[in-house]
């Protein structure tokens, strides 16, 4: 027996997991991939909550995210980075945008047509394929455990621990029955690193974004709802990479170094986190971050550490 199982061994599960093992609990965390086969690692993972509207509790796990990201740049954690970042929007906004408090000091500027406003600001970058692998070793560091295994109920985890997280994504549809589950189908590509040192993000539609990692630099993107397919759509990659040289010219010539597909495990009405009672135990649910998995991630393993102790 340990004290709580964690299903998911992505982003949202590892951190809380985390912060569960520093509150003293015993902690398994049970995932059918290693970290670098979970959706988590396919994200750009660029602290942004995108396609996210306000909510108190939203801001809030995004400020504590935000800031613990920039704690862990400072002291030079594995794969965590801070760009400054362009937002060129066309809406004609003009007030402050939502999630701006989280981050301090927000700039304005006017980068003329066809965009009618510049948000500048430094945001955290994670780049993945490192990052996931030191959280899963913080974890072990900890005293945790780390199981492959799959589940098809909820129910077998509760016979292994008072207590179960479900940090489960898109599979939290069929295991807790909740219809507002969806899938949303992002393709990104890769091209070498030129030099570029500036995320730059074209709020249109489709969102076009650049963001630069040590390496490479990862182009998008698509967001293309209750599509299921992970197979890369050639001309949807070549659209991305018309659209992203003409954002950021210094990327012309840049070899292409890959592409990938990812489901990013969205809900209507936003991310669920919240302890249910189940026959057997405590269920504290946490899914449903769509693109904002890393993001909200610090922010909500806090509270799923506070309501699973």
């Amino acid at each position: 027996m340990t004290d709580v199982v964690v299903v998911g061994g992505g982003i949202i599960g590892l951190t809380a997991a985390v912060r569960l093992l520093e509150r003293g609990a015993g902690v398994t965390v049970w995932s059918p991939d290693d970290p670098a086969g979970t959706v988590s690692e396919v994200a750009a993972a660029v602290w942004y909550p995108t396609r996210t509207t306000f909510d108190p509790r939203v801001l809030d796990w995004a400020t504590t995210t935000y800031r613990e990201f920039r704690r862990q740049a400072r002291e030079g954690v594995p794969g965590v980075l801070v760009r400054e970042t362009r937002n060129l929007e066309r809406g004609g906004a003009t007030g402050q945008p939502w999630w701006a408090p989280a981050v301090g000091r927000v700039r304005y500027l006017d980068p003329g047509p066809p965009w009618t406003r510049e948000v500048r600001f430094d945001a955290p970058l994670v780049e993945m394929g490192v990052y996931l692998p030191w959280l899963r070793e913080r974890v072990l560091s900890l005293g945790g455990k780390v199981v492959r295994r799959r589940v098809d109920r909820l129910e077998e985890a509760l016979l292994e621990a008072p207590v179960v997280v479900n940090a489960t994504g898109l599979a939290a549809g069929a295991l807790c029955g909740d219809a507002d589950v969806h899938p949303v189908r992002g393709q990104i590509v890769l091209v070498a690193n030129p030099g570029v040192f500036t995320s730059v993000r074209d709020e249109s539609s489709p969102s076009t974004y650049v963001h630069p990692r040590t390496r490479d630099v990862v182009l998008g993107g698509t967001y293309e709802e209750n599509d299921w397919s992970l197979t890369p759509d050639p001309a949807i990659r070549d659209a991305i990479l018309e659209r992203c040289l003409a954002l950021v010219p210094e990327l012309a010539g840049a070899p292409v170094l890959g592409e990938k597909v990812g489901l990013r495990p969205a809900r209507h009405g936003g991310p669920r986190v919240e302890a249910e009672k189940w026959p057997g135990g405590t269920v504290v649910h946490a899914y449903g971050h769509g693109g904002a998995g890393m993001t909200l991630s610090w922010g909500c393993a806090d509270e799923v550490a506070l309501l699973a102790t």
